[in-house]
């Protein structure tokens, strides 16, 4: 394969070498494209964008599911020039108004199916051309190795979702002779993520520069787990990635499933280590890893080979060691290393750094910055972490108020900001309980002058601008707040009320609030056939499985919330916090 400076060159280069094999598949349709194939469809895309004066410095939106033409679109965009920005479609459409007004995007790449019609009516929809465009020609179009590959909206400290700019230089540094996974010619690799999330960027990149195939699978949450385990037998899965949670869901109840998968890389927040040796213990993949890294540092930056001797004597699993061309540094507040066992921020060097942050000079400027003695450009990760005896590192906690829960990252100051702006709370304060599985957001508010109930209202408000993960699972309502000696917010006094009252008559709580969690008790009795079920009772820990969260919920959504999706169930953690969910999300009952 020739050397090259671009993601879609490496694509051609497999197109000249492969141009029979299938580059992508989607066994639900079965629809399938040849290499040659897919380069000829994302050819139509180029016409057609070029033809719309789309090219180098735009960028163009892409509101996909995972999808044949996903990947046909996400091709066709890089060969224009421009660069990519993947839409949400669980996001409120106040979030997608203000990311795309941000951003500058005039134009979005949406299924014919689906043509989201909840954008803005300044936005232009233009479907993934199913045919070559009357007259269409495909420009030639160069750009430079630094030229933005895509941008990635996260959650925001400053309370908007920022825009992280990737090049086509970060994202050849994770698909170029990759030394956590090994995927080569005719490699089958699941295409899983959601497509706003840049770990697509590896299921995709990843396998097109090197010849294998994009399989497109539903997500565990949308099938019953042994049709999904299942699947990844039949379609001979070689590569797979899941957020951590959903990786927790299988390992309780098919810690098996990875059987034949040779490598599995899990990723979004801190393994358990009782899940992660259910799976070793079961039949594991030939490969089980780790694998850290925020979206500033282009999907990976660090992995961990997790197995009975690596894990031997820990109580921890370790984000490991830097994954090819990445730095990790350990660094005090003056951006020197601290000793080895000693706490710093993590911070990460390389190609694969992102270039800044869209329209945010003053942000980009606070965590990418260059380190004094060596001049190497780094991003600070705002990760606490200490090297561990033979070099591994292991993380901490967070220096900020930035969180992980379920594979999403979360700024708690952007749901607090956004709390304060509703009119309901004159204060607001948002927490992470919890460790992995166990993990949930609550809030505290000081309501305004003469509101009531704020907790289930505050939710239905926030609703419209923050996507549900970030809608915490239960509110308190405050008297007054709490200060320490410095006249700074208690907010280890805050957490200290979570000891007081239970989930289910928590101060300030709708009047609906207790009967939404005796309704989903009583179907959960009724599914599990269980005499009692207890707040922090867990579905799948009391026998539930895939089926039965199948049919509770078809009985929430007879007798709750119509809207309710099996992911509720098998990813909440406890009773509660499925309750909080469906509450968050306007249920009465």
């Amino acid at each position: 394969m020739s050397s090259s400076d671009l993601i879609h060159e490496l694509v051609a280069n497999c197109v000249e070498c492969r141009p029979d094999a299938c580059a992508v598949y989607d066994p639900l349709t079965g629809g399938a494209l040849t290499y040659t194939e897919l380069w000829e469809r994302a050819g139509w895309v180029v016409a057609e964008l070029a033809r719309r004066g789309i090219g180098p410095g735009d960028l163009v939106g892409v509101g996909q599911n995972r999808s044949i033409d996903l990947v046909v679109g996400f091709l066709g965009v890089l060969r224009t020039g421009a660069a990519y920005l993947p839409l949400d479609a669980m996001a409120p459409a106040a979030r997608l108004e203000g990311i795309l007004e941000e951003s500058g995007t005039r134009l979005v790449m949406c299924s014919a199916a689906k043509p989201w019609s909840d954008l803005p009516s300044r936005i232009e929809r233009v479907p993934v051309p199913a045919a070559a465009p009357s007259g269409g020609s495909v420009p030639e179009t160069a750009v430079g190795t630094e030229a933005p590959a895509y941008v990635c909206y996260t959650s925001g400290s400053t309370g908007r979702p920022k825009g992280v700019i990737v090049s086509h230089r970060a994202v050849l540094r994770l698909v170029r002779k990759p030394n956590f996974c090994s995927i080569g010619p005719g490699d089958r690799v699941a295409n899983l993520a959601n497509p706003a999330f840049d770990v697509t960027t590896f299921e995709i990149w990843n396998t097109l520069a090197v010849g294998g195939t994009v399989v497109v699978l539903p997500s565990l949450t949308d099938v019953p787990i042994d049709e999904w385990v299942a699947m990844l037998r039949d379609q001979r899965i070689d590569t797979m990635s899941l957020t951590t949670s959903l990786f927790h869901a299988v390992a309780r109840e098919r810690p098996d499933a990875f059987a034949s998968v040779r490598t599995l890389a899990v990723a979004g927040e801190q393994m358990d280590l009782g899940a992660t040796r259910r799976v070793l213990a079961a039949e594991p993949p030939k490969s089980l890893v780790n694998a850290y890294g925020p979206t500033e540092a282009t999907t990976f930056a660090s992995y961990f080979e997790c197995s009975r001797e690596s894990l031997a004597g820990l109580d921890r699993v370790p984000i490991g060691f830097p994954i090819q061309e990445t730095s990790l540094h350990l660094l005090d507040e003056e951006l020197a290393p601290v000793p080895c066992g000693e706490t710093g921020e993590l911070c990460i060097g390389g190609p694969g750094v992102a270039t800044g942050y869209l329209e945010r000079a003053e942000l980009t400027a606070d965590r990418f910055v260059t380190r004094p003695e060596t001049d190497e450009r780094i991003y600070r990760t705002g990760d606490l972490g200490r090297e561990l005896p033979g070099g591994a590192i292991e993380l901490l906690g967070r220096r900020d108020r930035q969180v992980k829960l379920r594979g999403f990252r979360i700024e708690l100051g952007e749901i607090e900001r956004a709390a304060a702006t509703t009119g309901l709370v004159d204060s607001a304060f948002v927490e992470k309980v919890g460790e992995g599985e166990s993990a949930t957001l609550i809030g505290f508010v000081l309501p305004a002058a003469k509101t009531a109930q704020t907790g289930e209202e505050l939710n239905r408000v926030l609703a419209s601008s923050l996507p549900s993960y970030m809608l915490p699972s239960r509110w308190i309502t405050l008297d007054r707040v709490p200060v320490n000696s410095t006249g700074k917010v208690d907010r280890a006094r805050l957490i200290a009320m979570l000891d007081a009252p239970s989930p289910a008559a928590a101060p300030g709580g709708h009047p609906a609030a207790a009967s939404v969690v005796e309704e989903v008790r009583r179907i959960w009795c009724e599914v599990l056939d269980v005499p009692q079920v207890e707040p922090t009772d867990n579905f799948i820990d009391l026998g539930g499985d895939s089926m039965l969260a199948a049919r509770a919920t078809e009985m929430i959504r007879e007798r709750i919330d119509p809207e309710a999706d099996p992911a509720l169930v098998l990813l909440s953690d406890s009773l509660t916090e499925l309750a909080g969910q469906l509450r968050a999300r306007g249920a009465v009952v």
